[in-house]
C-alpha cells in the first residue's frame, strides 16, 4: 500500500476517536506548503545537469517545521507527503516543539563525486534559503545525506543570513552537532523497546531479536541491545542475511560490516535467504531498513512476539490487522523511532543557547523523553481502548488540534 495511503487512513481513524471537526480535520492533513525547484549545476566533465530539488512543509502549529533532506533516484512526491505527515505526528509524539516536513533531491548521490554533491546542496539551499531557518523549517539529513551535507547547507545558509549553526542538525560537531547524535535513533529504539518490555514483566536481557536493517539505525540497536543482554540472533541489509541462534557476536560483525560494507561473508553466522529475515524465529522483530516490507504476503508467517519500527513505515495496515489477531504487539515508528528527531531537538536547543551537553546529559535526556513518551502513549490506549499504533496517533493528532485551535487555526 502507498505510503501516503497508509499514512491517511491511521490518521482518519485517529481523527474519528477524538471526535475531530470534519474541517479541522481536512486542514489537520493538508501541507502547509510543497516546493519544487530545478537545481543546474556544472558537472565535474564540465557539462550541466538538472535536478528537481522538493520540500514538503506539513504543518507548524507546534512550531517550527523539521525533517529530514534525502538524495535519491526515486525520490516519490507521494512518500515524501506521507513522511513530512509523519513528522508532524512524530514531534507531537514526542512532546518536543516541532512540526513535520521532509525534502530531498532526484539524484543517484552514489553517481555523484563529492564537489559535484557540494555544488547540488549549495544550489538546493540558495533556491529554499528564504523558505527554511531557525524559527520555520530546520532539515536535517536522510537517506544519501549525512553531516557532511548538512555543513554545506549551514555555510550556504549563513551566507545570506549570518552564521546560523541553528539552521540545520545532524551536523559535524565541530560546526555544532550534539554529541550522542549518530547513536540516537538507535538509542531512542533501545529506551523504548525496554519501556514497551517493562509493561510486559520483561527486560531486554535473554530476549532473541532479529534485525532488519544494519546501517546507521540496525547497527546502533543491535550495539546497545546485545551490550543489555539481548541476543541477536539474525540480522541483514542490502549485501545479504547472516544467522547464529546461540547469538552474534556483535562487536566483531561491526567490524566486518565497517570494513566489508556489509555484513555478507560475515564467518559468525549462517548465510540466509534476505527475504526470510521477517520471519525466522525470535521474541522481538527490529525492521530497521525500508517501508512496506511487512505486508499480507508475509505477515502470517512473523513468529515474533513483539515488533519494533525502527524503520518508518514498515507495517502495511493490511499487516496490521493480521498481526492484531495473532497477538502480536506492534511499537509503532512515530513514538520507536522518534530518538533521532528528539536529539535533532536537543541539537537546535544546544545551538539557540550557544552551550554545548555533555554525551551523557543528553543521552539522560532521550531517555526520559522515550519513557514519558511511552507513558503518554499508554494513557492514550486506555482512554480510547485501542493499539499501540492508534494511541500514538491519537496523542500525536490531539496534540497538533489542540495546538491549531489555540492558535484561532481552526477552519
Amino acid at each position: 500500500m502507498n505510503a501516503l495511503v497508509a499514512t491517511n487512513r491511521n490518521f482518519k481513524r485517529a481523527a474519528k476517536l477524538l471526535g475531530l471537526d470534519s474541517k479541522l480535520e481536512k486542514s489537520l492533513l493538508i501541507p502547509f506548503r510543497e516546493i519544487k525547484v530545478e537545481c543546474t549545476i556544472p558537472k565535474d566533465d564540465g557539462t550541466l545537469a538538472s535536478f528537481v530539488g522538493f520540500r514538503v512543509q506539513h504543518d507548524n502549529a507546534r512550531g517550527p517545521m523539521k525533517g529530514g533532506i534525502r538524495y535519491h533516484p526515486e525520490v516519490d512526491p507521494d512518500e515524501v507527503n506521507a513522511l513530512a505527515q509523519l513528522m508532524t505526528w512524530k514531534t507531537a509524539v514526542a512532546n518536543i516543539p516541532y512540526g513535520g516536513a521532509k525534502g530531498g533531491i532526484g539524484c543517484n548521490p552514489g553517481e555523484l563525486s563529492v564537489s559535484e554533491l557540494e555544488r547540488l546542496t549549495r544550489v538546493f539551499t540558495q533556491k529554499i534559503h528564504d523558505l527554511i531557518g531557525i524559527h520555520t523549517d530546520v532539515p536535517a539529513p536522510d537517506m544519501g545525506t549525512g553531516p557532511q551535507t548538512m555543513a554545506w547547507i549551514l555555510d550556504e545558509y549563513s551566507k545570506f543570513h549570518g552564521y546560523s549553526p541553528a539552521v540545520v542538525t545532524g551536523k559535524p560537531v565541530d560546526l555544532g552537532g550534539s554529541l550522542g547524535r549518530d547513536a540516537a535513533t538507535g538509542r531512542g529504539v533501545l529506551f523504548a523497546t525496554e519501556a514497551l518490555l517493562k509493561e510486559h514483566g520483561k527486560t531486554i536481557s535473554g530476549q532473541r531479536f532479529v534485525i532488519q536493517g544494519f546501517g546507521n539505525v540496525g547497527a546502533w540497536a543491535a550495539q546497545l541491545i546485545s551490550e543489555q543482554g539481548g541476543k541477536i540472533v539474525a540480522v541483514s541489509d542490502i549485501t545479504g542475511a547472516i544467522k547464529n541462534t546461540k547469538g552474534l557476536d556483535i562487536p566483531s560483525l561491526l567490524k566486518h560490516a565497517n570494513e566489508h560494507k556489509g555484513v555478507k561473508g560475515f564467518h559468525g553466522g549462517d548465510p540466509i535467504d534476505p527475504k526470510s529475515i521477517l520471519v525466522e524465529d525470535c521474541d522481538i522483530l527490529i525492521p530497521a531498513a525500508l517501508g512496506g516490507v511487512i505486508n499480507r504476503e508475509n505477515a502470517s508467517d512473523i513468529k515474533s512476539k513483539f515488533i519494533i519500527e525502527a524503520a518508518n513505515h514498515p507495517t502495511d495496515p493490511e499487516a496490521d490487522e493480521i498481526l492484531s489477531k495473532k497477538g502480536v504487539v506492534i511499537l509503532p515508528d512515530i513514538f520507536a523511532n522518534s530518538g533521532g528527531v528528539t536529539v535533532s531537538y536537543f541539537e537546535w536547543v544546544q545551538n539557540i543557547q550557544g552551550f554545548m551537553w555533555d554525551e551523557e546529559k543528553v543521552n539522560n535526556e532521550l531517555k526520559n523523553y522515550m519513557t514519558r513518551g511511552f507513558k503518554d502513549v499508554k494513557e492514550m490506549c486506555k482512554t480510547h481502548n485501542c493499539d499501540l499504533r492508534m494511541g500514538a496517533f491519537t496523542l500525536g493528532v490531539n496534540r497538533v488540534a489542540r495546538a491549531t485551535v489555540l492558535r484561532g487555526w481552526g477552519a
